[in-house]
């Protein structure tokens, strides 16, 4: 919160004068130049991959938030519940608690990625998808990095959940129950499953950042994200 409310504060020098944003609300898309459409877009992009890298990469960015912490499967919910029955409950908690430590470890090797596909985006692109819904920029961003970024995060979420006995029991257990169609394929791997999951948190909190961003591109103070998404409005 406080990393937020200093990202704010420290914007707010450059908001625009009460004449320049009578004008910037009076274009519309069509009057936005490719060139300033291009910019508006690539700096909402980073923007919001940045401030989504700064929220998730630190202690309890996963295990604290509800809306991206990361839980065991709910197909695995009835096994869990038989373990905290018998008393192992701390050694689901303590994995529970390992698979969020190692989104959080691997989400900050997301940054050169995210801020390279930036890079990427080209002029004809730019108004078309300035145009889309509200987490249009975000679909774009996931299409560009997220193959790449599950490469560079499953190295990072196995080394912290292979410290914990019960993750290679999921394994077994899970990888039987996958062959058996009791459960999906792609959470029958607890590394495979974290990253995955670790990815979804990272691009919801990207589609948060945007859709902030497109309501109120006054508040992230900067003029060309005022001109260009205040002309979608």
């Amino acid at each position: 919160m406080q990393r937020r409310q200093f990202t704010l504060a420290t914007s707010i020098v450059s908001l625009l004068s009460a004449s320049a944003l009578q004008q910037a609300y009076a274009l519309t898309l069509d009057d936005i130049s490719n060139t300033d459409a291009t910019k508006g877009l690539k700096t909402a992009l980073e923007k919001g991959a940045l401030s989504a890298i700064g929220l998730l990469g630190v202690q309890d960015g996963f295990l604290g938030n509800d809306s991206v912490r990361i839980s065991l499967p709910g197909s695995l919910q009835d096994a869990v519940q038989l373990l905290r029955t018998v008393g192992q409950g701390g050694r689901v908690d303590e994995l529970i608690t390992a698979m969020n430590r190692g989104a959080e470890a691997a989400v900050p090797m997301a940054k050169d990625l995210l801020v390279n596909a930036v890079q990427t985006m080209s002029v004809t692109d730019a108004k078309g998808i300035l145009g889309g819904g509200d987490t249009a920029v975000t679909q774009f961003f996931a299409n560009k990095t997220r193959p790449a970024l599950a490469v560079k995060f499953l190295p990072i979420v196995s080394q912290a959940t292979e410290k914990v006995g019960l993750a290679q029991k999921y394994n077994d257990v899970a990888g039987k129950a996958s062959e058996m169609g009791l459960m999906k394929k792609e959470e029958a791997n607890i590394q495979q499953y974290v990253t995955g999951k670790t990815l979804d948190g990272l691009f919801f909190m990207i589609s948060e950042e945007e859709k902030k961003i497109r309501q109120n591109p006054v508040g992230y103070g900067s003029s060309i994200l005022s001109k260009v998404f205040g002309a979608l409005k």
